[in-house]
């Protein structure tokens, strides 16, 4: 019997022995740190030997560079989103453009030449390479215009960028160690850490911390192995350069005067006789003519030496609205168009002998005009400061979708940003409204004003108002005969909703005529009047004297540069009397 017990007990040590081994062996295998190495080029998704990584502020990017005979080029959206946005690429012309504040840099693709502005320079490999979906800029140029670090590193090819200053964690290894590329022994090894090394901390923890090292490796270190954390204060040596403007030393008393055909420049005299104080007007002289940057001009000598005359300068006003034919994202998107168009305003200012340039181009689309706006103000500004022209520049008030209008860029170039606060209610608008309501405009001025200094900011106010009928519809969906309904109790649904702008003398007319009573509205800082004409309800958020000087304090309390008036003609002459009180 117990010889039979003897081999059993024998196998179930040995089992247990195996067990144990086998246990033993994971365990082990559980706490012994793995010794394998990840390739760099797979950590960095590389997928050809002539990409390279780029690292910015701590941050794998998803895009690449490429290394071309040793130099390290980087793609377009990165330099103009990672590095400096003032860089502008013309695929249409393959143009790399950059304004400084005096000048205009420009590179063609595939040349080791540039310009600055006529001057000619050159670098001893190609400045810019152009394929089907982008350009790619050399670094060392990009550097040259930017406030930002780099260091290149090879094996594998990558790039560590550094644009943002400021403090930062560091923290040195105790020991020599590694960094991995996730937290946890058995992860891939990137790169072997000598004692003493310095690394960026980017996210402690108590037992794998987040690092960087200066070659632009992020991975996981052992908490343990780093010593006690410091700050470490980058800093830059780069001279931001300085933006001057041409300032009147006076507020600005502007008037837009609409000019539609050459005789209309003849009524200057009675246009001037008819305003106190204005010491800038603004005629409606010039508009895009054709897709190539040429114009249409009403431009008149006489006009302007007669406001010399009367101590009143010319700010000619360029549109892009009057020619249908006309798209003005194929002007402005062509290095050459944008040039045309800028030397025929410059050629214009010099043989008419006005003083400034007005912009008013509206109704841009920013999927088609992209940056393309920007880029032309910034090459108009600088023909203007080298001609003695102001360059001032019309805007809306700020919304999201007119953001791209970026107005603290254009305040940098242009000497003054017109605001225009009106149109709050427009031709179309959904629903009746004020032309200009006090809240609009005040909220226009304190959103530009987070954009542009309150001295170079005009304010932009309006001499008409919107005269708005609501005609009941029928239950056909037509219009109904006017004279079949005097009830004003009436909704926009059961309406047809219509406009027009008129001059404040022409609503006064139709208040008189019409029996009607205004009131005071005091949250829009106006008249209003409400009144029915065969059976048409007609509704007025006035515009006079009074809203006037409701605008007028908000431009005198925010320091701003002046006011402008759209358009004279339309004013009631009473109004002078008021905005003399605010712009001497």
């Amino acid at each position: 019997m117990k010889k039979k017990i003897i081999p059993v007990l024998a196998a179930i040590v040995l089992i247990i022995v195996v067990i144990l081994f086998m246990l033993l062996g994971n365990l082990i295998d559980k706490y012994t740190p793995s010794e394998e190495r990840q390739d760099l080029s797979e950590y960095y998704q590389m997928t050809s030997g002539d990409e390279v990584a780029i690292i910015v502020n701590q941050e794998v990017l998803d895009v690449y560079g490429k290394m071309i005979d040793g130099t390290v080029y980087l793609d377009f959206d990165t330099v103009h989103d990672k590095i400096n946005d003032r860089f502008y690429w013309d695929s249409n012309e393959n143009k790399l453009l950059y304004t400084t504040a005096t000048d205009l840099i420009c590179a063609d693709a595939e040349s080791t030449s540039y310009y600055v502005t006529k001057e000619s320079r050159s670098l001893n490999h190609v400045v810019v390479k152009a394929d089907a979906a982008t350009a790619y800029i050399a670094i060392d140029f990009v550097k040259l215009y930017s406030d930002f670090d780099y260091q290149v590193y090879t094996e594998p090819n990558r790039v560590v960028l550094t644009t943002a200053w400021g403090d930062y964690t560091v923290a040195s290894a105790n020991k020599d160690t590694e960094i991995r590329y996730q937290g946890g022994i058995k992860s891939p090894i990137l790169a072997d850490i000598a004692k003493g090394t310095e690394l960026t901390v980017l996210e402690p923890d108590e037992t794998w911390t987040k690092v960087a090292t200066a070659d632009g490796i992020l991975g996981y270190i052992k908490s343990k192995n780093l010593g006690s954390t410091s700050t470490k204060t980058l800093t830059s040596d780069y001279v931001e350069e300085e933006f001057t403007h041409i300032k009147r030393d006076f507020k600005i008393n502007m008037g837009w005067h609409q000019v539609t055909n050459n005789s209309a420049n003849n009524t200057i005299g009675d246009v001037l006789r008819r305003s106190k104080g204005l010491n800038v007007i603004s005629p409606t002289w010039f508009y895009l003519n054709d897709n190539y940057g040429n114009v249409y001009s009403l431009a008149s000598s006489d006009y302007v030496d007669y406001c010399h005359q009367n101590g009143v300068e010319v700010w000619a006003l360029v549109s892009n609205l009057e020619n249908p034919e006309v798209d003005t994202a194929e002007v402005l998107a062509y290095t050459s168009r944008r040039e045309n168009l800028i030397n025929n305003l410059i050629s214009a200012a010099i043989q008419y002998n006005f003083d400034g340039i007005n912009v008013d181009f509206e109704s841009l689309d920013p999927n088609k005009v992209g940056e393309s706006y920007i880029q032309f103000i910034r090459e108009l500004s600088l023909k203007c400061a080298n001609n003695g022209l102001v360059l001032s520049v019309d805007n809306y008030v700020p919304t999201d979708y007119t953001a791209f209008y970026d107005r603290e860029e254009q305040a940098l170039y242009a000497d003054y940003i017109v605001v225009m606060a009106y149109d709050e209610h427009y031709a179309g608008s959904e629903e009746a409204g004020s032309v200009a309501s006090i809240g609009f405009v005040q909220d226009g001025v304190t959103n530009t004003q987070k954009e542009v200094p309150s001295d170079q900011i005009i304010l932009g106010m309006p001499f008409y108002s919107r005269v708005w009928s609501l005609t009941p519809i029928t239950d056909n969906g037509t219009a109904a005969d006017a004279s079949d309904s005097e009830d004003s109790s009436v909704t926009y649904e059961s309406c047809e909703l219509d406009s027009y702008a008129t001059s404040m003398k022409e609503v006064q007319n139709l208040i008189r005529a019409n029996g009607a009573e205004t009131v005071w509205l005091e949250e829009e800082g106006q008249n209003f009047v409400e009144y029915v004409n065969s059976g048409v309800t007609y509704r007025i958020w006035i515009e006079d004297a009074t809203s006037l000087e409701k605008k007028l304090q908000v431009m005198q309390s925010n320091g701003l540069a002046g006011g402008a008036f759209w358009k004279l003609g339309l004013e009631d002459s009473a109004v002078w009397d008021t905005i003399i009180k605010y712009i001497n």
